[in-house]
């Protein structure tokens, strides 16, 4: 990516981070970002739903509130029919509603695999931005939704696991998390959370690592404590492993960002990496403001609320998994 020097430009692609920020005035700030994948679930309304919230997620890790979005759509016009492409579109303006934000247009092309996502525009105050760049010696982690997402979807795709047994993950990943964003501006007493981000495609670890690293940090993490998707660990064990969650494994063992203690079980190690979609927050934030969030999520009724490590001094990016 080229250097971005003007002073306008408050979060660019330097540190990793969730969305980028462009100053318009002394006290407003607009928030873009894009995402798109392939379908992740049989369901075209579903599918819609998930990708909406899952492009919406990078504007609430920056602290920002939703205002308009724009579609991003890739169909096999001559073997799919639109009224799919229509249950998919009315799925993404559902969430786009739900979030208090308009969907003004977009751009489509004709690709043999289906493709959707959207690019998500919000607003945030300067002073109020939450990049992943600030965390802490001394900070807890908290995480707002459990994760397994892409190994129970994986899991669906080979026949291991019917829809039924899908749903409390397809609801969890149609959840905003508007209301972790929430959240997490109530607490600290004004002073808010020092980093944040959201949970995607590089795992639980990959974007603690992404965190750490734009923080000059090292943190800890207890794997009992992280929650988790109901049979997520079972289809660990028989086989339904993304390559992508396999690809973080190797990228975070590789660059000797993580390291496993005795008594993390292959089951978990998996898991930490496994590729998320649509995920929830990871916040890092004063210890003595830990219960608070905690109790604020559980207001929100957010999928977890659950302080699973800390930050320590140590070299940048590294993990340590208990």
């Amino acid at each position: 990516m080229p250097a971005a020097t003007d002073p306008r430009i408050l979060v660019d692609a330097a540190t990793r981070d969730d969305a980028a920020v462009f100053r318009l005035s002394a006290d407003r700030a607009i928030v873009a970002t894009v995402d798109f994948f392939t379908p992740i679930v049989d369901d075209a309304y579903d599918f819609g739903r998930i990708a909406a919230a899952n492009a919406f997620s990078d504007v609430y890790a920056m602290g920002a509130t939703p205002l308009l979005a724009l579609n991003v759509v890739a169909w096999p016009r001559d073997t799919i029919p639109y009224d799919v492409l229509g249950e998919v579109l009315r799925g993404g303006a559902d969430i786009a509603r739900e979030a208090g934000a308009f969907v003004l247009g977009g751009h489509s092309i004709d690709d043999p695999e289906p493709k959707y996502g959207m690019v998500a525009i919000g607003e945030v105050h300067p002073d109020r931005i939450v990049s992943n760049a600030g965390a802490r010696p001394g900070d807890a982690l908290v995480l707002t939704k459990p994760i397994g997402t892409g190994v129970l979807a994986t899991a669906l795709k080979r026949d291991l696991l019917d829809a039924a047994a899908l749903a409390p993950a397809v609801a969890v990943m149609t959840t905003l998390n508007a209301g972790a964003a929430r959240a997490l501006h109530a607490v600290g007493r004004g002073r808010g959370p020092h980093a944040a981000t959201d949970v995607t495609g590089f795992g639980l670890l990959g974007h603690l690592h992404s965190l750490l690293t734009a923080s000059g940090a090292a943190a800890e993490v207890t794997s009992a404590a992280v929650p988790v998707l109901a049979h997520a660990a079972e289809m660990v064990g028989r086989g339904a492993v993304p390559g992508g969650t396999k690809r973080n494994r190797e990228s975070l063992e590789r660059e000797d960002a993580v390291s496993w203690r005795p008594g993390v079980s292959e089951t978990d190690r998996v898991l930490l990496c496994d590729a998320q979609t649509s995920g929830g927050l990871l916040i890092a934030l004063p210890e003595r403001d830990a219960p608070a969030l905690v109790a604020a999520l559980q207001k929100e009724r957010a999928p977890a609320a659950a302080v699973i490590g800390r930050v320590v001094s140590g070299h940048p990016g590294a993990i340590a998994v208990t």
